[in-house]
Formats: C-alpha cells, sequence, structure tokens
C-alpha cells in the first residue's frame, strides 16, 4: 500500500533516561523513525527492549529525555501533562494487553466513557458508541457486563473504546497478550480489517506471528532500532 508523504508520527534521535536513586537506566538511546498514515506497524522486541517505552512516546504517556517527537505536525517532546493529555484524547486510540473494562459498566457505557471524557452529550455519545459496537459485530452484547462477555468479546469492546473518537492512530499494546489463539488471532484479523478500512495502526508484541499480521515490522533491542 502506498502511503503519503508526511508522517503522522515522527521520533527524531528520542532518548528516555530514567533515574532510580542516583542510577540512570536507559530506555531508549536515540531512536528516530516515522509512520505514515495508513500504514499498520508493528514494534517488535524482547522484554526489556524499550518498545513499551517508544509506545508511551508516541502515546502522549510520557516525553523523552531529549529529541523530538511529532504526532500529527505537533512537536508533543516539550508539552505539560494537561496538553499531553488533550492530545491523547484526540489524536489517540489505546488498545491494551489488559482490557481495563469497568466491570460495573456495560460494553455500552464502557465505550461512551471515553466520549463524556471529551464533552459529547448524552445523545451523541449513545448514538456514537452504538455505531462502533455494531461495527465491532457486538450489537447484541452491548448491554453486557464485561463479565458477561468473553475474553475476545471484551477486547473488541476495547478496540470500540479506542475507535469511538475517531482517532488519528490507534495504539495496540500486546492486543492479544491475555487471549487463547483462537481469540487472539480474531483481534489480528479485527485489526487487519482496521487497517483495510484506512486506520493507522501501531502494534507493540513480542511474538512474531503478531508481528506478521502488520505491513512493516520495526525491531528493537536494548534501546536502539536494530531493524525496520
Amino acid at each position: 500500500m502506498k502511503h503519503p508523504e508526511t508522517p503522522i508520527i515522527k521520533l527524531a534521535n528520542v532518548k528516555k533516561i530514567y533515574r532510580m536513586g542516583e542510577v540512570e537506566v536507559p530506555a531508549l538511546d536515540g531512536v528516530s523513525m516515522e509512520v505514515r498514515p495508513h500504514e499498520f506497524v508493528a514494534i517488535m522486541g524482547p522484554s526489556g527492549s524499550g518498545k513499551s517505552t517508544l509506545m508511551n512516546m508516541v502515546g502522549c504517556l510520557d516525553t523523552p529525555t531529549s529529541g523530538e517527537v511529532y504526532l500529527g505536525g505537533e512537536n508533543i517532546a516539550k508539552m505539560g501533562e494537561s496538553e499531553l493529555a488533550q492530545v491523547r484524547g484526540r489524536k489517540i486510540g489505546f488498545v491494551f494487553q489488559k482490557f481495563n473494562l469497568i466491570p460495573s459498566m456495560s460494553a455500552h457505557e464502557n465505550v461512551e466513557l471515553a466520549a463524556i471524557f471529551q464533552g459529547y452529550d448524552h445523545d451523541e455519545r449513545h448514538k456514537m458508541a452504538t455505531k462502533v459496537l455494531e461495527s465491532m459485530d457486538m450489537g447484541k452484547r452491548m448491554n453486557h457486563l464485561p463479565s458477561q462477555l468473553s475474553g475476545g468479546e471484551q477486547q473488541r469492546v476495547a478496540i470500540a473504546r479506542a475507535l469511538v473518537l475517531e482517532p488519528d492512530v490507534i495504539l495496540a499494546d500486546e492486543p492479544t497478550g491475555n487471549l487463547d489463539s483462537k481469540r487472539g488471532q480474531e483481534v489480528l484479523n479485527l485489526l487487519k480489517k482496521l487497517h483495510a478500512e484506512g486506520k493507522t495502526i501501531v502494534m507493540v508484541t513480542h511474538d512474531a506471528n503478531n508481528a506478521k499480521a502488520a505491513e512493516r515490522i520495526v525491531h528493537i533491542r536494548d534501546g536502539k532500532i536494530e531493524k525496520r
């Protein structure tokens, strides 16, 4: 698939150092990479490679010690927490290994929650949540609690929550980690379908089979890009 020239995500010589007392622990060491609109990119590496830190940079969950991070043309590297939160809400949809659904709320209410935080009124967010859940084939299960859904169904709700505000980028962090192989493949197939519809997806994984779902794989080790 051809992609527009202007990247939607750009990291330039990004370094991240965590300080534990007097000890400095480098998590990213001069990482530069780009993701273009409508790409499906897998970031792959072993535990401790820096892939989760890289995901946090792209997802506006953390800022670099040095270097630049651009999301949709905005330099987010120097933003404060309130600015980062606004950018996250507008531009990023998160899918985590742990579904992070609120147990006491229905699938529909869990998806609506993202729109509540962005100030949508009741009728509008109800329509938004219904539409995206139906697109996930969860129309008949939207009033069920998470405990009444299978693992695969819970992950579909989590993906619906990530999509409800129509973000620029979907970030998926080990999205099949809590699923058996069959349900995991269903989630990967769903991500591939969303990519085919034009979504930009960045997936972090340590699993080579999962990475094959992407059209491009970026390998990271010891905080450095090894292969892209």
